[in-house]
């Protein structure tokens, strides 16, 4: 494989549809192989329109705006990075020869609580929790009485826990489809609501397909808040029998999905067994732990997979933990505050995403820690993370 150098007529192009911290990530380990990136988002400055080597902003959810651009950059590899994109228009694109990561039918799929959780329930057979699916509020109503209280409302698109309640009482169920209704992505009044599932502890299992085969980083444990998450350490600890099926699970989805990437699988640990939850075809917000804990990060070994390229193995370096810092509140004029102190932290790392702005509960930054162990880790992270905060000026 050779291509030439970047904005070169041999360049190999990228196009990324989402431009988060997650997506900056990609651009950088895309940089590093040579690769010309091209960034998109709904709003500009985005993180990784800051270091790609060109950006558009677009609606794209417009499947005609998302079909010029495309056609105006004609990528070697298209590469969703959220949820909000008119999937039906990738896939008739990859029909019509171009490369969607890690296929359209994944993209497709999985930014679809709907599509994802029947393929893995009804058609692979997979143990998850219990659920029913509705259209308007009184079929969620019906819905919670049948699953019972307390339940997980969920719109059917959104991302970083938007939209997501748990709904404990028959009082609540108006205000959790209020909820959903204005977390949704894509216009969708359609909520799944779920059994609640008394979980052990909740992993992400990465899974990463590529021309060498499918490998799996060690798991990752990690505690959500309103369905977005907070802090996340690896490795978590598990049985051998838990592993074993956790990683039964993860083949049997990401094979389903197929193509070439990294895959996040979300996985309950239950008294009664692993359950799955939910599957992202792309790095996950919990996997921003692996930058301090393996030879190869999440986004590294992404790069890699899609670009064809071969992963040997993944290592364990050390044990490592990450921890967030959210926002309190809307602002554009605000300032990251506490470096120097979080920095004096032994191990401790600091990505500031450099988000134009603040939204209350948006992550804004990340300390990583590595240790001898992960709750040594965990506790570098968070003391870390407590050191910055968030001045805002207007």
């Amino acid at each position: 494989m050779s291509y030439g150098p970047p904005l070169s007529e041999g360049a190999r192009k990228l196009l990324l549809l989402g431009s988060g911290e997650l997506g900056k990530e990609v651009v950088l380990e895309a940089q590093r192989l040579g690769v010309e990136t091209v960034a998109v988002d709904r709003y500009a400055n985005a993180p990784a329109m800051q270091v790609a080597h060109r950006s558009h902003v677009i609606d794209m959810l417009d499947p005609e705006r998302l079909r010029g651009l495309i056609l105006q950059e004609k990528p070697d590899l298209i590469v969703p990075e959220i949820e909000a994109i008119a999937t039906g228009t990738l896939v008739e694109l990859e029909q019509e020869g171009f490369k969607v990561v890690p296929t359209a039918r994944a993209a497709r799929l999985t930014m679809d609580r709907e599509g994802i959780r029947r393929l893995a329930a009804e058609t692979l057979r997979l143990p998850t929790a219990s659920y029913r699916f509705a259209d308007s509020l009184e079929e969620m109503r019906a819905a919670v009485l049948e699953l019972g209280l307390p339940c997980v409302v969920k719109p059917i698109m959104s991302s970083s826990g938007k939209g997501q309640s748990v709904c404990r009482s028959e009082a609540e169920i108006e205000s959790c489809w209020n909820y959903a209704m204005e977390g949704g992505r894509a216009k969708k009044k359609r909520v799944i609501v779920e059994g609640f599932v008394r979980f052990e502890s909740e992993i992400t299992l990465l899974t990463v397909r590529s021309v060498s085969g499918t490998a799996f980083c060690p798991p990752i444990g990690h505690v959500q808040q309103d369905g977005d998450y907070i802090e996340s350490w690896q490795p978590h600890a598990m049985s051998e029998a838990q592993l074993r099926e956790a990683e039964r699970i993860a083949l049997a989805i990401t094979e389903a999905l197929g193509g070439w990437g990294l895959y996040g699988v979300e996985l309950f640990l239950t008294e009664d067994g692993v359950l799955f939850s939910e599957v992202s075809p792309r790095p996950h917000d919990t996997g921003m732990v692996t930058m301090a804990t393996q030879d190869l990060s999440e986004f590294a070994l992404h790069v890699r997979a899609i670009l064809g390229l071969p992963i040997p193995g993944v290592r364990l370096l050390s044990p490592g933990a990450s921890r967030t810092l959210k926002a309190a509140r809307d602002s554009r004029s605000f300032a990251v505050e506490g470096l120097e102190q979080a920095l004096a932290v032994p191990s401790a790392q600091v990505r500031v995403f450099g988000k134009p702005e603040t939204r209350k509960g948006r992550r804004m930054a990340v300390a990583l820690a590595s240790g001898p162990d992960a709750e040594s880790a965990r506790a570098a992270a968070r003391q870390a993370a407590e050191c910055l905060s968030i001045r805002y000026d207007g």
